[in-house]
């Protein structure tokens, strides 16, 4: 199956080459490799989103009884590209948030993780979330 996540990144980089902006596949991305950060293997987080939709509310994906809510960010590489927005939960239906920033190849670049209780605390009265905000959470990989 990493395969497959190989081809649709290859298929993505040759759209964004030939027509300027790449195809949304960072959430789906993002998504799998957060379920890879906490231990899952690509057989049980396929197994898991069997039946899930692409809206559901709250969390993405569940582990080990535990919902895992994913944001992601991913600069193009272009000229003046650069991360300084990282996109805020708006609800608390999770138990642990992962933020994860991406190069311009869908590399993993930095993960954090953040108990629910603890992102509400340091964020709920905040309209706009940067990289440093969520780093100070705990460190992924």
């Amino acid at each position: 199956m990493q395969n497959l996540r190989e081809k649709l990144v290859e298929v993505t980089l040759e759209w964004e080459r030939a027509f300027g902006n790449a195809p949304h596949i960072t959430a789906s991305i993002s998504e799998l490799d957060a379920a890879l950060l906490v231990g899952m293997t690509m057989d049980e987080y396929s197994a898991c989103m069997q039946g899930s939709t692409a809206v559901q509310r709250g969390h993405d994906f569940v582990c080990n009884g535990s919902r895992y809510q994913v944001k992601a960010t991913r600069a193009s590489g272009k000229p003046g590209s650069f991360i300084t927005k990282v996109p805020k939960a708006s609800n608390y239906d999770w138990d642990y948030l992962i933020w994860i920033r991406y190069n311009n190849l869908y590399e993993i670049e930095e993960a954090w993780l953040w108990e629910v209780d603890e992102y509400r605390e340091a964020f709920d009265s905040m309209t706009r979330l940067s990289p440093l905000h969520h780093r100070a959470g705990k460190k992924l990989n």
